[in-house]
C-alpha cells in the first residue's frame, strides 16, 4: 500500500468518526438536554445543602468521572464555592484493597456504602452499560437512599435499568460514546452553575411590601 493510499484511508476513517460524533450530538441535543438540565438543577439543590456527589467508571469512563468531580470541587467557568464530589476510582488504596478482599465487582459498591448518604447523588459512566462493578454500585446506592444517574451507551442495558435515571448515547462506537459523555459532563456542569446562579439571584432579589404590610 502506498503512502497516499494509507493517508486516504486514514482520512476516510476520520471523516466517518466525525460523522458518527455529529449524529450522536444531534441525538443528545434532541433527546437528552432536558434530562441534563433537570440533573443540574437537582445537583445544585443537593450540593448547596451539604450533600455529596460520588462518581465512578472504568477505563476512559473513569477519566470522565474524575473530570466531573474536578469541575465541581474546583470550578467550571465562573468562580463559586467548592462542592463535595469524589471520584471513587481515584481512591487507589481502597480500590486495590477492596478488589483484593472482596473482588473487583465490589470496588465501587463498598465505597458507596461507606461514603454515600441518603439524598446524595451517584453518577455512573459506562460505554457498554454492562460493567458488573457499576451495576453493583447502582444497586447499593439506591438501597442506601442515593439518587443514581447513569451515563451509558445504547440502551436498554443493565446499568440503565439499575439506575434511577439514565442518559443513553445511541451509537455503537465506544470512542464516540465517550466523546458524547464528555459533552454531557460539561452540559451538566453548565446546568449546575446556571441553577446555582438562579437560586442566588432569587435569594438576593429585593422583596416588595404589599398593601397589608406583608413582604411579597
Amino acid at each position: 500500500m502506498t503512502d497516499s493510499s494509507s493517508a486516504s484511508l486514514a482520512l476516510d476513517a476520520a471523516h466517518l468518526h466525525c460523522r458518527s460524533l455529529e449524529q450522536a450530538l444531534v441525538r443528545l441535543r434532541r433527546d437528552g438536554l432536558h434530562r441534563i438540565a433537570e440533573w443540574g438543577g437537582r445537583l445544585a439543590i443537593v450540593l448547596s445543602a451539604g450533600g455529596r456527589l460520588l462518581a465512578a467508571g472504568n477505563g476512559g469512563s473513569a477519566a470522565q468521572a474524575q473530570h466531573l468531580t474536578a469541575e465541581l470541587v474546583g470550578r467550571y467557568r465562573q468562580e463559586r464555592p467548592a462542592y463535595s464530589a469524589i471520584s471513587l476510582h481515584a481512591e487507589t488504596s481502597s480500590v486495590t484493597a477492596i478488589g483484593n478482599d472482596y473482588g473487583f465487582d465490589q470496588v465501587y459498591a463498598r465505597q458507596v456504602a461507606a461514603h454515600g448518604r441518603p439524598g446524595d447523588v451517584l453518577v455512573l459512566l459506562s460505554t457498554s452499560g454492562r460493567s458488573a462493578n457499576l451495576i453493583s454500585a447502582a444497586v447499593t446506592g439506591r438501597a442506601a437512599g442515593l439518587r443514581v444517574w447513569a451515563l451509558t451507551g445504547p440502551g436498554p442495558n443493565p446499568l440503565a435499568e439499575a439506575a434511577d435515571e439514565a442518559l443513553c448515547i445511541d451509537v455503537g462506537n465506544t470512542a464516540t460514546v465517550q466523546e458524547a459523555h464528555l459533552v454531557a459532563v460539561h452540559l451538566l456542569c453548565e446546568s449546575f452553575d446556571a441553577a446555582l446562579g438562579a437560586a442566588t439571584r432569587h435569594a438576593a432579589a429585593p422583596r416588595t411590601v404589599g398593601a397589608h404590610g406583608r413582604a411579597s
